[in-house]
């Protein structure tokens, strides 16, 4: 039942994104709209668009009060990741050529542009009286991600990241968006202030075992990710497992681990060798617990907000699924 409910939100986020992008259509010579037609095309869970529409529901009302925050979080998200997968030189993107890579990184930058522009003129099919906070949370939430992800960048040239520097970096870069799908959602449904606080909430914890589990399957996954496997440790990235690895690791793993920094290492030895400091240490271990808290603390969300049957029903399955997905 709760599999079916999530393609049911999932196929309606998708009808409603395919409505709205063909007012920008584009053929095979356009630079501008062909990207974005090209990134929605290439699938993805629309956690984002789905959550918002699945509070709108639990909050008594129809998912269509929600399609316009639904179709702004969604829009906004593929935009990170059209520009993301540009700053990380990333080559593939759901298992597919990236936009950049495709097109060229000028036409990437300026397609997310637009991809930005069109999110927020989605956001703007609210009624009347939910838009001016639903706008200030959008915006708010679009800068946070922005601080998320300059953080995210400072932290490749500094040694000494601390987890706690990197549990917000992470809720900005990531868990904050999908705290305000839910919220959003909330908001067009009408909630309560109260209640609107308790769906971020509940959207940001979930967020945060969403970033744990992908930085666990960039590294433990396999290839049904989509994305280049290691591409974390290959980068040198500052994910939780790396600073917990580099936090607990005895001065001859801390020269190991400084000896396969930077390029021009064999791409397989390189993650192969990693890895097996990161288990040693327990950094995969520590991930999993951190990211169970995670949910755990969504879990007391549920329970505040008073969540029953088959509400409840859901967005449990739906923490669940973060914690055990596999892409």
């Amino acid at each position: 039942m709760s599999q079916a409910n999530l393609e049911r939100l999932k196929l309606e986020a998708n009808r409603a994104t395919d409505a709205f992008l063909a007012e920008w259509p584009a053929d095979a010579d356009d630079g501008l709209y062909a990207p974005i037609h090209y990134l929605m095309s290439l699938g993805g869970k629309r956690l984002r668009a789905v959550l918002a529409l699945a509070a709108s529901e639990a909050e008594g009302q129809p998912l269509e009060k929600a399609l316009p925050a639904a179709l702004a979080v969604e829009l906004f998200h593929n935009f990170t990741l059209m520009h993301d997968d540009i700053m990380d030189e990333a080559p593939l993107r759901r298992g597919q050529e990236t936009v950049h890579q495709r097109w060229g990184s000028n036409a990437a930058i300026l397609s997310g542009d637009a991809m930005f522009t069109l999110a927020s003129m989605a956001l703007t099919g609210l009624n009347a009286s939910a838009l001016p906070k639903a706008l200030h949370l959008f915006n708010q939430t679009a800068l946070e991600v922005c601080i998320g992800q300059q953080a995210d960048m400072a932290f490749e040239l500094r040694e000494d990241v601390t987890l706690d520097e990197y549990w917000n970096m992470i809720r900005l870069k990531t868990s904050v968006l999908v705290a305000a799908s839910l919220a959003l959602g909330a908001r067009a449904a009408g909630a309560s202030e109260d209640r609107i606080q308790l769906w971020y909430r509940l959207g940001e914890q979930l967020g945060l075992a969403f970033q744990m589990q992908d930085d666990l399957l960039d590294a433990f996954g396999t290839a049904a990710t989509g994305k280049q496997m290691g591409g974390d440790i290959l980068s040198d990235k500052k994910t939780y497992l790396r600073i917990h690895t580099w936090e607990r690791a005895s001065a001859v793993q801390r020269e190991e681990l400084e000896r396969w920094n930077g390029k021009g290492h064999d791409h397989k030895s390189k993650v192969t060798a990693v890895k097996a400091i990161m288990v040693e240490l327990g950094s995969d271990s520590a991930a999993r617990h951190r990211m169970e808290e995670c949910v755990d603390a969504a879990v007391a969300c549920m329970d505040a907000l008073e969540l029953q049957g088959t509400h409840r029903e859901w967005f449990e399955f739906v923490a669940g699924l973060v914690t055990t997905r596999q892409s």
